[in-house]
């Protein structure tokens, strides 16, 4: 188990490029399983999570060539789909929750599909029925064996139909979507995810050939195709990483550059930071932000306490939510941070408490914060990260902090943020991987 030592309290100043997506890499790295023909795919970040799918599709027998950093072919011409059933293929994919993006094109183009319980952050319950709704609605026959939490989905051939979702789930959209491209007829995906995300698989799958309309939107049309090609993609900046390092640069009083952030992309981020009372300039697509003393949380336009909510896409990303919540401690003000979706995510404030942070645990989704205005510093603790986007809050708590933090448990932070120490340290952070 890795570990991160800090020595929190210094100021940071540099310049930062922010990695490729993970959430979109997943999602188009899953959809070169779609064609016998070569797919390219640029800004892939390097990431546990993502190095994890790309060992999956290696042993399927998909090959993967680098052709430069970032930048990957893959041709799927050859697969071996015994391997489906190897115990080998249900111990690889139970490390990653990404795995169940699989499955939609192996559904689509061989007629069968097969996938362990996924692993990922343990945040609270994350269904998978969406997906495997979805696939039964067009047609496929599913089956789970409840011993060895196995499930399987097998279709002689997938045919077009209208469903309406249960939940805008990204990764559920994102499966529909890649299964209903080679099924029969027309499909037509009601209250479907929209985040950029879905936007650029949906646009990387009509360059290699599918039609799909309504892109953008939460009603999705797929009208389906016997065959894709190949394609050349590229993936998006990571705008969780994006909002990490603003969140970072006010919590440490910091001077910081984030280039090429893909500003037409990051919806509500940026005004929601700007709420916190977070000072930053977007010009030339990167986001300059200065050494600021003090930010004000805002209030509504009645004077009442501000409320920080996640939504599905336009909405405020639950993902960022810990980065808002831990950047409010040092602010001037209070804020409520109430995390809808997951019923696990906000636990780890007990040790944002335990460096000195006033947060009032209302119930396992709201949080109330009252901001120390830098007035009081955090003090350096010992904590175990128990997510990725919990581990990274932890260390953005930990370089703002008095003294000596330690984290355990870094491997949930490398699964989402790529040679994060390393970027540190190049802005003047006292970091160790140990």
């Amino acid at each position: 188990m890795g570990t991160f030592i800090i020595n929190g309290g210094k100021p940071l100043k540099g310049e930062i490029t922010p990695q490729g997506a993970k959430n979109e890499a997943l999602q188009v790295i899953s959809a070169v399983l779609l064609t016998d023909e070569e797919v390219t795919i640029s800004n892939v970040p390097d990431i546990l999570d993502v190095n994890r799918l790309m060992e999956i599709l290696q042993n399927l027998g998909v090959k993967i060539k680098k052709l430069e950093r970032g930048t990957f072919s893959f041709q799927a011409d050859d697969l071996n789909l015994d391997y489906l059933q190897s115990e080998e293929y249900k111990k690889d994919a139970s490390k990653i929750r990404g795995s169940v993006l699989i499955l939609g094109p192996l559904l689509a183009r061989f007629g069968k599909a097969y996938l362990p319980k996924p692993g990922g952050d343990k945040i609270g319950r994350r269904r998978l029925d969406t997906h495997f709704e979805g696939f039964i609605k067009l047609g496929a026959q599913f089956r789970y064996n409840n011993k060895e939490h196995f499930y399987g989905v097998e279709a002689e051939k997938l045919k077009g139909t209208y469903m309406l979702l249960p939940e805008a789930s990204v990764t559920g959209t994102a499966n529909i979507i890649m299964a209903a491209v080679l099924a029969e007829g027309t499909t037509t995906v009601y209250n479907a995810a929209c985040e950029p995300y879905i936007q650029q698989l949906s646009n990387m799958l009509v360059r290699m050939g599918a039609k799909i309309s309504g892109i953008g939107s939460n009603l999705i049309t797929i009208e389906g195709v016997e065959k894709l090609g190949g394609t050349t993609h590229r993936i998006l900046p990571d705008m969780i990483e994006i909002g990490s390092w603003i969140g970072l640069a006010a919590m440490t009083k910091s001077e910081i550059t984030i280039k090429n952030v893909g500003a037409e992309h990051l919806g509500q981020i940026p005004d929601t930071f700007r709420k916190l009372g977070i000072q930053f300039d977007i010009k030339d697509d990167n986001i300059y932000i200065p050494a600021q003393e003090h930010y004000e949380i805002q209030s509504f336009m009645d004077g009442s306490a501000l409320t920080v909510s996640d939504a599905p896409w336009p909405g405020f990303t639950p993902d960022l939510l810990s980065i808002v919540l831990v950047t409010a401690t040092q602010a001037r003000g209070s804020v409520l941070i109430h995390q809808k979706m997951f019923e696990s995510r906000l636990f780890f404030v007990d040790r944002l408490i335990e460096m000195g942070a006033q947060i009032v645990l209302c119930d396992p989704h709201r949080a109330n914060v009252t901001g120390l205005d830098h007035k009081i510093p955090l003090r350096g603790i010992t904590m175990v990260s128990p997510d990725i986007r919990a581990g990274i809050a932890m260390l953005i708590a930990a370089l703002s902090a008095e003294g000596k933090s330690t984290i355990h448990n870094i491997e949930q932070i490398d699964r989402g943020y790529e040679n994060i120490d390393e970027k540190l340290r190049k802005l003047g952070a006292d970091i160790i991987r140990a």
